[in-house]
Formats: C-alpha cells, sequence, structure tokens
C-alpha cells in the first residue's frame, strides 16, 4: 500500500499546490514512485507541472463519475511525478458525487489499481470542505495542513479537523494527521512565530519542520511547468521541501 498523503486546507493561497508539486518531486529524488492527483477544478497543479488543462479529453472527473479506467487518464512524466490531472469539469464533481451510492469513497475505489505501482500519492485538495475532500481524506494514510503563518489564516483548521474526525468515525479510522506545515512563512517577524505557537497549542498539532520560506522563487517555476528544486536547486525553498521530504521518509 502506497502512502496517500491529502493534502488539505480550505483557505486558498496557503501553498497547497506548491507543496503537492514541489514534496513530490523530492520524493522523486530519493528514488520514489510518486502519484499525483488532482482534485482542484481550477487544475492549479495540472498546470504547475506543464500540461495545459484545455488540452486535455479526459481527467480525473471523468474516473470519478465518467466511468473511464485511472490508466487511461494517467499521464506519465520523465525524472517526476506521474499525475492524475483536473480540469474544470471538475467544478460540478460535489454535486453529481452526492448522487452515487457511497459517495465519500469513490476515489479510494478509484485509485486501487494504481496501488502496487507507486510508494507515494499525494492528492491536492480544493479549497473547500465539500465531497471531493471529503474523498481525499477517505482515501488517505495520512492528511497534511499547509498553513500560512497569518492570524486570519488559521481560522478554518478547526472545521476542517471536525471534517478529519468526521471523516476517521465514519469511513477512514486509519486516517492520521501528521500536522501543519508552516508556509510563507518569515521567521523574523514576531506574529508569524505567535501565530504558529497558537496554532500548536490551541488544536493539538504537530508543527512540521523545515517551515517554508516565503519566496518568489515559488511563482516563478510553474510558470514553465518546473519546480523550484529544478528551477532554484540551492534555495532556501527547495532545502525546505528536500529536508521535508527526508523527514516523512525516515
Amino acid at each position: 500500500m502506497p502512502r496517500t498523503l491529502a493534502v488539505a486546507n480550505q483557505k486558498g493561497g496557503v501553498a497547497k499546490t506548491t507543496t503537492v508539486a514541489t514534496l513530490g518531486a523530492a520524493l522523486v529524488e530519493l528514488g520514489q514512485r510518486v502519484l499525483l492527483v488532482d482534485l482542484d477544478p481550477q487544475a492549479c497543479l495540472t498546470f504547475s507541472v506543464g500540461i495545459d488543462p484545455e488540452d486535455l479529453d479526459k481527467s480525473i472527473h471523468h474516473v470519478l463519475l465518467g466511468g473511464v479506467r485511472v490508466r487511461e487518464v494517467l499521464i506519465e512524466l520523465d525524472d517526476a511525478p506521474d499525475l492524475l490531472p483536473a480540469t474544470i469539469a471538475l467544478a460540478t464533481a460535489d454535486v453529481q458525487l452526492s448522487r452515487e451510492s457511497g459517495p465519500e469513497q469513490v476515489l479510494r475505489t478509484a485509485l486501487r489499481p494504481l496501488r502496487t505501482s507507486y510508494d507515494w500519492i499525494i492528492v491536492d485538495c480544493p479549497p473547500t470542505l465539500g465531497l471531493l475532500t471529503v474523498n481525499a481524506l477517505s482515501a488517505a494514510t495520512d492528511v497534511l495542513i499547509p498553513l500560512q503563518c497569518e492570524t486570519l489564516a488559521h481560522r478554518g483548521v478547526g472545521q476542517l479537523l471536525d471534517t478529519v474526525h468526521d471523516v476517521q468515525r465514519l469511513t477512514n479510522p486509519g486516517l492520521r494527521v501528521l500536522g501543519v506545515l508552516p508556509t510563507l512563512y518569515d521567521g523574523r517577524t514576531t506574529h508569524a512565530r505567535t501565530v504558529l505557537e497558537t496554532i500548536a497549542d490551541t488544536y493539538s498539532l504537530d508543527v512540521l519542520q523545515p517551515s517554508i520560506p516565503k519566496s518568489i522563487r515559488f511563482a516563478e517555476a510553474p510558470a514553465i511547468g518546473e519546480t523550484v528544486l529544478s528551477t532554484a536547486p540551492a534555495s532556501p525553498g527547495a532545502k525546505a521541501y528536500r529536508a521535508l521530504a527526508g523527514a516523512l521518509l525516515h
């Protein structure tokens, strides 16, 4: 069984997609077989690895709701994680999933044929707590919560944890919360450090290290379909994600 990591936070702009793409690439560097799953209708992960969603006839949407086999949608990339891409068609998935029998288990069932092909499956969740995110949590072994260290950024963490607890109780009792990953972090400010301490104390969550520093390098890389591991390999951000990958392995 691969470790299946749901990267979730219903607040947008907290570096979920950056974390999925860069952590996946760092694990590949360490010799791991990695699959990325784009569950966000905005398809930012798909775009960031160099695939134009508008050029795709089939996506993860068609696997979940159209009876398409998962291997028909799988995109294999050289020296990079493989991808199950998204398109805007996913925007209607929550409504359509609600009509299915066992709607929270559809992704888990869809991924079953790929279980022996990968060491890691990393899911980029949408910025909502709807059925797509519940599907990711139901299919996952672990959940990681990227968190921007600003006061308003942590207001939804409690709601996310409530959803996680519901999933643990109803569909996936083995789901573990790895903790929060500080992103867009500026350790020079007292405010950022205080917010991080508040999160750890309030929700009794582990704080994953190292924190991911704020850097323009992260915005530049997706424009050419790469990650900072290749565009700025010596940058603090690249080093942080490599260290995180190593910590998750060991």
